[in-house]
């Protein structure tokens, strides 16, 4: 796909104005130029050609809020005094895999006062001597050159870079601030739900424990009564058994006195 098209693609029916991040990489350029992009994009902030074939970057429109462009793996050598011209808001520049050789090549990014991180991985002018150290003699606004500094201390995720969206960093913090809200609501919901599923559990299970109580106390008193009725049982049996003694003794009372009436019964007949 040529750039022209991959644009009008990349535009999903808004305005040039309205975009703030553009990534063409992987498609055709034609002959080697830049093509299909203007100074309309007033507002990109990020703008990526990656592997597009370019061998200069002299049709780059004016575009004064871009802050961070990608030209890894092309074929670019030299021209670079119209990025200065082009790009005065520059802060992060890769021109990484391509054909730049020597230390001048790099002289007109000197204008680029607000430049902060350059990269030129797999450049030739890399295997110079002293290729760092002349890099930021050359470039003295430079924070960061393949990603490390003059300390040799490597760039840290918080340099200011342009997220790849496009959305600023104020933006993206309210967003994590959101996420992090709306988690700890679902965390908060979730905790909740569980605390009344213990509550329901104790409760089934207290209501289970109760019925138990009830079935033993049922079980003890059924005990009880039977205890109480062989205990009745006993009593009655004890009674009646001091009923019969007490009447077997009046029985022998009555006894010798009977006797005693005959014998004088035989006395008066005599």
């Amino acid at each position: 796909m040529d750039m022209k098209k991959r644009i009008h693609l990349e535009l999903r029916n808004r305005t040039p104005s309205d975009v703030r991040e553009l990534v063409l990489d992987n498609c055709r350029s034609v002959e080697g130029k830049i093509e299909g992009l203007t100074a309309e994009f007033v507002n990109l902030e990020f703008l990526s050609l990656i592997n597009v074939g370019l061998m200069s970057v002299s049709n780059l429109p004016k575009l004064g809020k871009l802050k961070k462009l990608e030209l890894s793996d092309n074929r670019i050598s030299g021209g670079l005094d119209v990025l200065a011209e082009k790009l005065p808001n520059l802060t992060h520049l890769n021109l990484s895999g391509n054909k730049l050789k020597d230390i001048s090549t790099l002289e007109p990014l000197k204008k680029l006062v607000n430049l902060k991180s350059l990269d030129l991985f797999n450049c030739e002018v890399t295997n110079l001597n002293d290729y760092r150290e002349s890099v930021f003699k050359l470039l003295p606004q430079l924070t960061y050159l393949d990603g490390y500094d003059m300390e040799d201390r490597e760039a840290s995720d918080s340099d200011g870079e342009v997220d790849g969206d496009g959305v600023d960093d104020d933006e993206d913090e309210e967003g994590e601030e959101e996420e992090d809200e709306d988690g700890e609501e679902e965390d908060e919901e979730e905790d909740d739900e569980e605390d009344e599923e213990e509550v329901e559990g104790e409760g089934e299970a207290e209501a289970e424990g109760e019925e138990d109580d009830d079935e033993v106390s049922g079980e003890d008193e059924e005990e009880d009564f039977a205890q109480d009725g062989e205990v009745d049982e006993e009593d009655d049996f004890d009674e009646d058994e001091d009923e019969a003694e007490t009447a077997k003794g009046e029985k022998r009372k009555r006894d010798p006195e009977d006797e005693d009436d005959d014998d004088d019964d035989d006395e008066d007949d005599d």
